[in-house]
């Protein structure tokens, strides 16, 4: 599969279950279904001690909404970022998803992924 052959309306079709996942499992604080989709090297930087740090000292992680919206696609070498507008159930405003799809093998992974 090339992702950066396919339109952004092709991409965002196969990011958003992934994206779903992880704003679900992120609430859950659910390591095993959080890294599912993630690539080798995103793997060795995504321990679960880190994650739990992470889930445990920002609110943000474990309170996203579920009715959030992809706004485009970035091509960059052989990855596309996907963005997302990002609600929260508990904190007021509008922030900034970043999700970093490549091939890994011949599966779609994750490189990256942020909330700002």
């Amino acid at each position: 599969m090339n992702l950066l052959e396919k339109s952004d309306d092709e991409i965002i079709a196969i990011a958003n279950p992934i994206w779903d996942n992880l704003v679900k499992t992120s609430n859950m604080k659910d390591y095993g279904g959080f890294t599912k989709d993630f690539g080798t090297q995103m793997l060795f930087g995504a321990n679960e001690v880190e994650l739990g740090k992470q889930w445990a000292n920002n609110k943000l992680l474990t309170s996203l909404a579920e009715d959030y919206e992809a706004f485009g696609c970035l091509r960059r070498g052989q990855n596309i970022t996907v963005l997302f507008k990002q609600r929260s159930k508990e904190i007021e405003g509008e922030f900034l998803g970043r999700l970093v799809l490549g091939i890994e093998g011949d599966e779609v992974k994750v490189f990256g992924a942020t909330i700002y």
